[in-house]
């Protein structure tokens, strides 16, 4: 019923976005530059002119996973007002939070499609090398996420999306912090006590190489569904950061808590290319500022939360074991098959792990 609704939902959309102007299909006005030969993108109106009203005017719809008051949430609100007032309510971007539009999944094969116009979320189905990032215990800081997320290499990579998918990656942040284990039987302290447990996924390979290596068996739950997966017993366990867990009170049916730092997850926010391509220049300028814009403070909310959402979860009387540097290094050591595996099928390369490595130890 859910993915039915999202279908009806998406398909209304098409129909509304034609009738104003904002589809892939529109074809937009020619760019005027601005009165002084600088960039109209950049240059304010004069004596009350409108700069971009020979533009024509755009409708953008995004959807993601993530509830109200997470740190993508409040970002992308953030985003879609900096758009309208930057290009003077001429881009128009509607957001749908809370997995309103489908699974993450569903929301990017519709930006494939084109029946919506963006998606942001850790889906990397159609760009399965972004999952290079997400090797587990490569980087521990911010700096080193920051430093690679903004690396060559990345842009390198995201770039391979229009391409393979026809979309574009116009961002590329932190998808919610530094990933925790959890779980219902018992506390996890070394590599041993994840055997025999059945951990929940997203269906991502770097998740789930990560718990089979150390004797789990994983089922994949889709996020939106993942709070009643663990209060039924599909799942004795999950792995998420903090502000998620605190934002979907997985807290409430999850006793057990490792704070094992052991992955992060890029963020990337897909375009549908052919949307994107035909828009005029200005708002193309525009709408990736502000997504620049959106990345670095979607970053800082997540610092900012983390800890206040695991003080949170301690509170509800959760426990949250924090390993010594002893039983943090038994881990990074068990994840070599992990590493092996990711480049045996093409996630990277030998080249690419040793560029990576190098970014995270020069990272300040």
């Amino acid at each position: 019923m859910k993915k039915l609704l999202a279908i009806l939902l998406s398909l209304a959309m098409v129909f509304t976005l034609a009738a104003c102007g904002g589809s892939a299909s529109s074809t937009p006005a020619a760019s005027t530059p601005a009165a002084d030969g600088g960039d109209a993108a950049s240059t304010p109106a004069a004596d009350g002119e409108d700069p971009y009203a020979a533009l024509g005017d755009f409708t953008m719809v995004v959807g993601h996973a993530q509830p109200e008051g997470n740190p993508r949430y409040v970002s992308m609100e953030k985003f879609a007002a900096d758009v309208a007032e930057k290009t003077n309510g001429h881009v128009t971007v509607q957001v749908y939070g809370n997995g309103q539009l489908g699974t993450e999944k569903e929301m990017l094969e519709q930006v494939v499609a084109g029946t919506v116009q963006g998606m942001r979320g850790g889906q990397f189905d159609f760009s399965p090398r972004l999952l290079m990032f997400t090797l587990p215990f490569l980087t521990q800081t911010r700096a080193e996420v920051t430093a690679l997320l903004q690396s060559d290499l990345a842009k390198s990579v995201c770039a391979e999306a229009e391409g393979e998918t026809g979309t574009v990656i116009i961002s590329l942040c932190d998808a919610g912090g530094y990933r925790q284990f959890s779980n219902s039987k018992h506390p996890i302290k070394t590599p041993d006590d994840l055997k025999g447990l059945k951990m929940r996924t997203n269906g991502m390979k770097t998740i789930d190489l990560t718990f089979t290596t150390l004797g789990a068996t994983t089922t994949t739950i889709p996020y939106s569904d993942l709070y009643m997966g663990l209060k039924t017993g599909v799942a004795d366990g999950q792995e998420n950061p903090w502000v998620n867990v605190q934002g979907m009170k997985f807290y409430e049916v999850q006793p057990y808590f490792t704070e094992v730092n052991y992955q992060f997850h890029p963020d990337p926010f897909y375009i549908n290319a052919a949307w994107w391509n035909a828009l005029p220049e200005e708002y193309r300028t525009i709408i990736q500022e502000c997504a620049d814009e959106m990345s670095t403070y979607n970053d800082q909310l997540i610092d900012e939360n983390s800890e206040a959402a695991k003080q949170e979860i301690i509170a509800s009387g959760a426990e949250v074991y924090e390993p010594t540097a002893e039983e943090l290094e038994a881990f990074k050591t068990a994840m070599q098959p992990v590493y092996d595996q990711c480049i045996a099928e093409g996630i990277c390369t030998e080249e690419e792990l040793t560029v990576m490595q190098k970014i995270v130890a020069d990272a300040k």
